[in-house]
């Protein structure tokens, strides 16, 4: 599904890619392909990221009650890898897709995700409204610990891939192009959740992408 080659950095990206000045995924006027959709943010547009414990511990933020997302990837899991320099693997609820990360600063994690993800749904050939949709729909974050134990399980699987896919690439802080490629490499895996309709994240993402074009 990848369409070419893109920027690795987030917020340079979403500028090239939505235009000069309203181009801030939180901001009130997003332009897709010459277009400019004006939207007034609502305190209901959310996304809630299930946190394990060490990486709560590491935030410390406000523990909300879980609830749904806004968004069409669902809620987020996101736990820490302790590797040099640490990092974040959040995982899709809904799609089980990864996202791998730079942790530090952890207190801004949240709101440095929605760029980050971007670049992955980018790489993975999404449409660009599809995109801008789901991170005008991450503008505010509820945190909330673990509740499902599937996802939690392909969670750690994730990481003791990543650890290998680390190690393998010989990653180092700034190499954004290996952590969008480790991503890639999870995405493929097939994930037993799974098993009776895409079998593996990126396949699901697909799915979904084109199940949301339909609507």
């Amino acid at each position: 599904m990848k369409d070419g080659k893109v920027s690795h950095d987030p917020k340079k990206w979403l500028s090239n890619r939505y235009g000069r000045g309203d181009c801030h995924p939180h901001g009130k006027a997003i332009s897709i392909d010459g277009l400019t959709e004006r939207r007034k943010l609502s305190s209901a547009v959310m996304f809630h990221l299930h946190c394990t414990k060490k990486l709560l511990d590491r935030i410390k933020p406000e523990v909300a009650v879980p609830g749904q997302s806004d968004t069409a990837l669902g809620n987020w899991y996101a736990t820490v890898l302790f590797w040099k320099p640490q990092l974040a693997l959040l995982v899709s609820e809904r799609t089980l897709l990864p996202v791998l990360m730079p942790l530090a600063p952890a207190a801004t994690l949240a709101r440095r995700f929605p760029a980050q993800l971007a670049l992955v749904l980018k790489e993975y050939g999404a449409p660009s409204e599809f995109i801008a949709q789901e991170v005008w729909r991450m503008d505010q974050v509820r945190y909330a610990k673990t509740a499902n134990r599937s996802v939690v399980g392909i969670l750690n699987e994730f990481v003791k891939q990543a650890e290998f896919w680390l190690a393998a690439y010989a990653y180092e802080k700034g190499d954004d192009d290996d952590l969008l490629a480790i991503s890639a490499k999870l995405a493929e895996t097939p994930c037993s959740p799974l098993y009776k309709g895409p079998v593996s994240p990126d396949k699901a993402l697909d799915k979904l992408v084109k199940a949301a074009s339909q609507i």
